[in-house]
């Protein structure tokens, strides 16, 4: 069987995985930034306990393969009694310690860019909210964030084009991602190379039609500036 051949017979199972595939990976930077600003907050923080662990977090975290964090992650966790059944035809108790896994993965470098977002504003702005009877935490809020989140939204979606592709991991714990349904149509036709190349595809599509809207969205937040 030829690769258009392979994909016509076994089309729904790589839709199937690219479903499950952008499910994950949106779940996983959306909890991920929400992680990511409560570390790169602490990371921030004058409260040096507080430093010392958002220090640690991310060394740790991005000092680590994703792989073995997924694994520990899986079997430390597994006294939590994850929901039953399937959401889209996942299994839950599955993809949720996937997705808390890959989350964590994910805050270490988004509260970097975080942190990076915020350090980028001008320190005058947070002088000029102080001085108008701000605390430091009004002045974070309503002056320091509004304008740090149009440095840190481009980099967040470039996150969500990363982990896209970071996702083929949870096929190793019966996650049926893309790559884990490619897996299947493997051993049911005995040609992998058209398969690999049909996933690729994929892939690469994804993350072009990704790409291409992470560059309208910057466009927009140029022309909003002017």
């Amino acid at each position: 069987m030829n690769i258009y051949e392979i994909f016509l017979d076994y089309y729904q199972y790589f839709l199937r995985g690219t479903r499950t595939t952008i499910v994950v990976a949106l779940l996983t930077v959306l909890l991920g930034s929400v992680l990511g600003c409560v570390i790169s907050l602490l990371r921030l923080s004058k409260f040096k306990p507080f430093n010392l662990f958002a220090k640690l977090y991310i060394t740790v975290i991005r000092g680590t393969p994703m792989l073995v964090q997924l694994y520990i992650v899986y079997y430390q966790l597994d006294f939590i009694p994850y929901p039953q059944g399937s959401f889209l035809g996942v299994s839950l108790d599955r993809v949720i310690p996937c997705i808390i896994a890959l989350s964590i993965n994910s805050a270490a470098y988004i509260a970097e860019v975080i942190r990076a977002g915020i350090q980028a504003v001008d320190l005058g702005q947070t002088e000029a909210a102080r001085s108008c009877g701000m605390t430091s935490g009004q002045a974070m809020r309503y002056v320091i964030m509004p304008q740090a989140v149009k440095n840190i939204l481009p980099a967040i979606g470039n996150e969500f084009v990363t982990m896209v592709k970071e996702t083929a991991i949870i096929q190793y714990l019966g996650v049926s991602d893309l790559m884990y349904n490619n897996g299947i149509v493997v051993t049911a036709t005995y040609n992998p190379l058209p398969c690999y190349y049909i996933s690729a595809i994929i892939y690469l599509a994804l993350n072009i039609c990704l790409g291409k809207g992470l560059n309208i969205f910057e466009r927009r937040l140029q022309k909003s500036e002017r």
